[in-house]
């Protein structure tokens, strides 16, 4: 007999592309289906068959809090009860931003938006707008959302179905995206060399976590900064995954870089979809109504997610973030100790909540190296744990993510499930 999950997704293959409504989600580099979920709290997961799992994916980030936290699900609660949206400025989006600013002042002013891809794609329009230039320096195997100039070696999903990064993208979109390996300094130098006066902006996971987890090398981000002043161009930080994770400031604060413009995701909103992008107030009044760059939503600012964002970053103020890191630098330690006890080369990068496993003998700095991981030993990793109730990413090219919500039972249970793997 068929469990629930499997017969949920042969009937969600018939409706939706691949049987998912993003592609990573279809579990098919790890060599199996997905599981269904039919609730979460805390840091665990229940699929619709009733299998917990610890979970380490936090819907890719932004459950810093758990699941289901109680303060969050009260204010979305109250809010829902005065209306699910109203395409109308709410009190709560002008607080939210508010807040934002308070906790991250490079963002002087803010605009909100429904998702990190929006948010992105904006910023760039943005970028473009005020500079008068069209081109885009991005790194390899960085991911910024689905827009279209963003596909050129996007990493991620990308990479994890080994597609090329711009089937139905036309060239002459493509070809104004420019490419450097991420920590590569002297490579942006020679873009800017080669292309200066045409680069609206470099947009950089200030801390890269679309590849796997990568942290910026000494003095990478810095010098991007003084590349741009040089050139004139902007430094866009897109912290829709380090935001409000890597530090309560972002990454900006973890290594002290200002950037111009800064992206950000479903974190400020308590995990509902939502995002925004800031910066500079000079730079922001190039925004419409304010200017003449164009972007809208009906969607943006809506008012349960607003109150959802609030209660969350309140909450996350009061939190202490140094020992949520000491605890996830022992666990992910752990971990990596395990898999080499069983003979495996296994290198771990950690920073702040966030960590990854790589399956390779190899530092772990950029997109080149990030592919010699052995894909296989991860999938079969990915299933094994995954069957004793551990829920990691589906893909070897992703974060694992703990939350204050993880107890230290539940550390101790995915080790316990680490030490029986085969591999």
């Amino acid at each position: 007999m068929s469990s629930k999950s499997e017969a949920l997704f042969a009937r969600a293959q018939n409706i939706m592309p691949g049987g998912v409504n993003s592609p990573v989600r279809a579990c098919k580099s790890v060599g199996c289906d997905p599981l269904f979920i039919a609730r979460a709290a805390g840091g665990h997961m229940w699929t619709v068959d009733g299998l917990e799992l610890i979970d380490f994916v936090m819907s890719w980030g932004p459950m810093l809090l758990g699941h289901a936290h109680p303060v969050v699900e009260a204010a979305a609660l109250a809010a829902l009860k005065n209306g699910a949206s109203y395409g109308a400025p709410c009190p709560a989006e002008v607080e939210l931003g508010e807040l934002i600013r308070e906790i991250m002042p490079n963002m002087e002013m803010v605009r909100m938006v429904s998702s990190g891809t929006e948010a992105t794609m904006s910023a760039v329009r943005l970028a473009r707008g005020c500079t008068g230039r069209s081109r885009v320096l991005k790194f390899d195997g960085c991911y910024h959302g689905h827009s279209d100039g963003f596909l050129v070696s996007a990493g991620s999903g990308v990479a994890t179905l080994s597609i090329p990064g711009t089937p139905g993208v036309p060239d002459a979109i493509a070809n104004l995206t420019l490419l450097a390996p991420y920590n590569d300094l002297p490579a942006v130098a020679a873009q800017f060399k080669a292309h200066g006066a045409d680069i609206a902006c470099v947009i950089v996971e200030p801390l890269a976590g679309n590849v796997g987890l990568i942290e910026p090398a000494p003095g990478f981000l810095a010098g991007l900064r003084k590349l741009c002043d040089e050139h004139g161009a902007l430094l866009i930080f897109d912290e829709v995954i380090s935001g409000f994770r890597a530090a309560l400031g972002g990454a900006q604060a973890r290594y002290g870089v200002r950037p111009d413009l800064t992206t950000l995701g479903k974190i400020i909103g308590g995990g509902f979809p939502v995002g925004c992008y800031g910066g500079r107030r000079d730079i922001m009044a190039h925004i419409a109504p304010s200017g003449p760059v164009y972007q809208a939503g009906t969607l943006s600012g809506n008012p349960v997610a607003m109150a959802a964002g609030l209660a969350t970053l309140r909450e996350l103020a009061t939190r202490d973030y140094a020992a949520l890191e000491a605890r996830t630098r022992d666990f992910a330690g752990e971990m990596a100790g395990i898999l080499r006890a069983k003979g495996r080369d296994v290198v771990l990068n950690q920073a702040a909540s966030l960590f990854t496993l790589f399956f390779t003998k190899t530092p772990v700095t950029d997109y080149a190296t990030a592919k010699t991981q052995d894909t296989a030993a991860y999938g079969s990793f990915y299933r094994q744990m995954r069957e004793r109730g551990v829920n990691l990413a589906p893909s070897g090219y992703e974060c694992g993510f703990t939350s204050f919500a993880h107890t230290d039972g539940d550390f101790e249970r995915a080790l316990a499930a680490a030490r029986a793997v085969e591999l």
